[in-house]
């Protein structure tokens, strides 16, 4: 499993949360979690039995889920833009 390095989450802040250090935008939480859901998932095909990384996977996935409503409820215009761009719904 491939960690999340600290040059790759400033990075991820820099595109979607304006610079890297605004760690506390909606829109960065939204596309780190994102970014880790992608990483975890891609573990657990590998390893099916892995129950504890199950659960923090829909412990993530619970975090993400309700920022997102956050956001569609405070800025719905940035809410599309965000889906968008990560891919999130169909």
């Amino acid at each position: 499993m491939s960690y999340l390095t600290k040059e790759k989450k400033a990075n991820i802040f820099a595109e979607f949360g304006g610079n890297a250090a605004n760690t506390g935008s909606i829109e960065g939480q939204i596309a780190l979690l994102t970014e880790r859901i992608s990483s975890i998932s891609k573990h657990l095909q590998a390893n099916k039995k892995d129950f504890s990384t199950h659960r923090g996977l829909m412990q993530m996935v619970g975090k993400r889920k309700r920022l997102l409503t956050y956001m569609s409820k405070h800025n719905l215009t940035g809410y599309r833009q965000l889906i968008e761009k990560l891919g999130i719904r169909k």
